[in-house]
């Protein structure tokens, strides 16, 4: 098996629409639209499962860079999740430790 990340999708995109223009590469497993935990609106992209490594690699070439509801579209292998990966880069906050005034004031 093997599973491709499709993204700049239109944020109005289905399931449903993507399995009817994807399912012509081969047998979906699985897939996997992501949205928004608090919205539930999408965002804009997701993951599809083939059964095998040369369907994924099919779908790959023939829809990257394509036209899909008024979007080209980025598709490519989906690479494994490195550990501790919680979904981009957030950068330096500056948050305080603890100890978040200074000395002790006992």
């Amino acid at each position: 098996m093997k599973e491709i990340y499709v993204g700049n999708l239109p944020y109005g995109v289905s399931e449903d629409d993507l399995r009817s223009h994807f399912g012509s590469f081969g047998d979906i497993i699985s897939l996997k639209l992501i949205s928004d935990k608090f919205t539930g609106q999408s965002k804009g992209f997701g993951f599809i499962e083939f059964s095998s490594k040369d369907e994924a690699e099919a779908a790959v070439k023939a829809t990257n860079g394509q036209d899909f509801q008024g979007r080209s579209i980025r598709v490519n292998i989906s690479r494994p999740k490195e550990s501790g990966d919680r979904g981009g880069d957030r950068g330096d906050r500056g948050g305080r430790g603890g100890n978040a005034g200074g000395g002790n004031r006992w």
